[in-house]
């Protein structure tokens, strides 16, 4: 008579395509006996090069080089930049450019939020695979998302001739300014939206949205007075509070040798950034009826359940709109929509705030504005290892004896949930290379 072996589940489930986010990823997990062996969230786009594109170039061409990083977030790109080369060159942009770059950012808050709320994540909580099979039963919750989607390109194609990578931002401001009657017109579509809006945030606290609490550092930016989209200082959940120049006082890039993707570290450690770490850190900041209405959804906010990332981001669709009718109650026709700037050598920092989350960038210049470093931190790849971080809590939370797929369906609802932007986080590695006979 012979011991009895033990036995042992070992499972491996590969997910070679994330469906329904921007880029290409997968995520490789093992699992064995009921232990989580590997998890590696893998970004394997190739290298974009885009730092390198701009050194050498024109200070002029950057705000429209770095929109085509991304095709969903390229406000929040040239606006890091212009703030980042007017800082290098001592410029203050006029109060008129300052708060027609908050409309602009609205824009794209408006048309990102929308999107992934109601085309990319939605199916995941009314159990549809994709948003067409969920419009034959839910048709008014998607033509609601097209409807809000619309009129955030409809402010960016205001101010930047189009809705994808727009051409209308300079440093020093805009290369032409909305007529009146323009901004009249989108005065009206605003208020016209805002109950819309204030329906949706009703609607996403209803949602069947899992408990799973987790402890994380947030991470955003947080004005004197206002919700954050273009500045402010950056703080985080356990007092940090600096200034874009202080970056690398705090925060590390690493190279995961299972990505191409650069990691950020906040003091060593995984953060989160985003509309979730936004809200949390910016509560205060909310306008009187924003806040009145989210706190009739009964949802407490700071959260440390990473899926009220989707309540969080109706929260800022109603912020946006709100945010647009004040800004174009009050507009002007300027004399001029841009102040000239006088290139010099220097250094600028500038970061702002991503629809998914915190971008910060850094420009070196010579004494004719021509680019000689560009850096780039965008909001995916700071997220990355909190997003590893994340599955392997929230696996362990949902029950490792799940089927293949049941587990396959949670970890892509889990990283959908950070509405990662998978290309713009792409960098070249770098190569050290030792050589020994």
């Amino acid at each position: 008579m012979t011991d009895a072996q033990p036995t042992s589940r070992r499972i491996r489930i590969d997910v070679p395509a994330l469906t329904r986010v921007e880029g290409e990823g997968s995520l490789k997990l093992a699992i064995d006996d009921g232990r989580i062996e590997q998890l590696q969230l893998s970004i394997f786009e190739p290298p974009r090069y885009f730092e390198k594109f701009l050194e050498g170039r024109e200070y002029t061409e950057v705000p429209d080089i770095v929109a085509r990083i991304c095709g969903i977030c390229p406000v929040a790109y040239q606006m890091t930049a212009v703030k980042a080369l007017e800082q290098a060159f001592g410029h203050m942009p006029s109060p008129w450019v300052e708060r027609m770059r908050r409309l602009f950012y609205c824009g794209e808050w408006l048309q990102s939020h929308a999107l992934h709320i109601h085309l990319l994540a939605l199916p995941d909580y009314l159990g549809f695979d994709s948003a067409i099979g969920m419009a034959t039963k839910h048709p008014d919750a998607v033509q609601r998302g097209l409807a809000l989607q619309a009129l955030g390109n409809s402010i960016i194609r205001l101010f930047g001739g189009r809705s994808v990578h727009p051409v209308g931002t300079c440093v020093g401001g805009f290369h032409h300014a909305p007529a009146p009657s323009d901004i009249s017109a989108l005065h009206t579509r605003l208020q016209e939206a805002q109950e819309y809006a204030a329906e949706l945030t009703r609607w996403c606290a209803l949602l069947p949205l899992p408990e799973d609490d987790d402890d994380f550092t947030s991470v955003a930016l947080r004005a004197d007075t206002e919700y954050p989209f273009y500045s402010g200082a950056l703080v985080s959940s356990d007092g940090l509070s600096i200034d874009a120049t202080q970056w690398d006082n705090h925060f590390r890039e690493e190279h995961a040798p299972h990505s191409t993707a650069l990691w950020s570290l906040y003091e060593g450690k995984p953060y989160l950034v985003g509309p979730l770490a936004r809200l949390n850190l910016n509560l205060d900041r909310l306008p009187g009826a924003v806040r009145s209405n989210l706190d009739n959804t009964g949802i407490r906010f700071p959260s440390r359940n990473m899926f009220h990332s989707m309540l969080a981001r109706a929260v800022e669709i109603e912020l946006a709109i709100h945010e647009a009718i004040e800004i174009t109650a009050s507009y002007e026709y300027p004399a001029a929509p841009f102040d000239p700037v006088t290139p010099r050598a220097g250094v600028g920092f500038g970061a702002t705030e991503a629809p998914r989350g915190l971008l910060w960038h850094r420009y070196e210049t010579d004494a004719d504005g021509l680019i000689k470093s560009a850096r780039i931190v965008p909001p995916t790849s700071q997220n990355q290892a909190r997003i590893e971080q994340n599955l392997q809590r929230s696996l362990q939370s949902f029950g490792l004896e799940h089927s293949d797929d049941e587990l396959r369906l949670h970890c892509e609802k889990v990283i959908r949930n950070y509405d990662p932007c998978i290309s713009c986080a792409t960098h070249f590695l770098k190569l050290d290379l030792e050589r020994r006979r």
